[in-house]
């Protein structure tokens, strides 16, 4: 599995060539960089990469780069609708409270 932490000391110590690509699976884009690496391109692409590394999370990291997806994460305002609908359900008594409160705890971990 890729780890945020490796990709950014790839990208900062070695992305002029390319070796955060390669380590991120990206291959076509790692030799493209070496191609270039003469021009200085790669070198500017890098460390706008490295800043984007920087400052992106865990989450978004894990999804882009090891291909991990949850689909029981849900938006802010997914869960938040979810949450009125549940209460709807609760006030009008389709669902007792003891699921009623299971499946708030359900929404309220994924945010």
């Amino acid at each position: 599995m890729r780890t945020r932490t490796n990709a950014i000391l790839w990208c900062f110590f070695l992305g002029w060539i390319g070796a955060h690509k390669f380590y991120l699976g990206q291959t076509g884009w790692g030799i493209a960089y070496l191609l270039f690496c003469w021009t200085g391109i790669p070198s500017f692409a890098a460390f706008v990469e490295f800043i984007m590394l920087l400052v992106m999370v865990d989450t978004e990291f894990n999804r882009k780069f090891n291909g991990m997806t949850n689909h029981a994460t849900a938006s802010v305002a997914e869960s938040t609708a979810a949450l009125g609908d549940l209460k709807r359900l609760y006030d009008s008594g389709i669902i007792t409270a003891e699921e009623y409160e299971e499946k708030r705890k359900k929404l309220l971990k994924n945010i």
